[in-house]
């Protein structure tokens, strides 16, 4: 597929998802930015690393943004939020993987608790092996 197909592409499967779906793309993202990261950082790409946390910083501003401020649990997702944005400038400084991975880890967490929501809210049964 051409650069301009998947543009198309993305750009309609964008305009068409939920907002949920629109939630869970930017998980993806911001995962994906943090190991486009780890892998520039691996082959000694400052810039290309660089690029990618700044990524994974405006994607996780954006959570920041849409937090309502109604929910009791908005305090635990700023404290979160503001958590991971202070280590990917700490990891951006640095150029240090551990953090990068550790920052990950939590998106992957967050990643795969909102999947599951989105599972339990359109009436799908959690999966069992997930441990307590």
């Amino acid at each position: 597929m051409t650069t301009n197909k998947q543009d198309i592409y993305m750009s309609n499967t964008i305009m068409q998802a939920s907002k949920e779906e629109l939630t869970l793309m930017l998980y993806n993202g911001a995962i994906k930015f943090c190991n486009k990261a780890i892998m520039a950082i691996n082959d000694n790409n400052m810039n290309d690393a660089h690029h990618n946390i700044v990524r994974v910083e405006d994607i996780i501003s954006e959570f920041q943004a849409s937090l309502n401020p109604e929910f009791e649990v908005t305090k635990s997702f700023t404290i979160m939020y503001d958590y991971l944005q202070r280590r990917l400038i700490e990891a951006n400084i640095q150029k240090d993987i551990s953090i990068l991975e550790e920052v990950n880890g939590f998106l992957r967490e967050f990643r795969d608790t909102w999947k599951e929501a989105m599972n339990i809210a359109k009436g799908k049964k959690p999966p069992i092996n997930r441990l307590a």
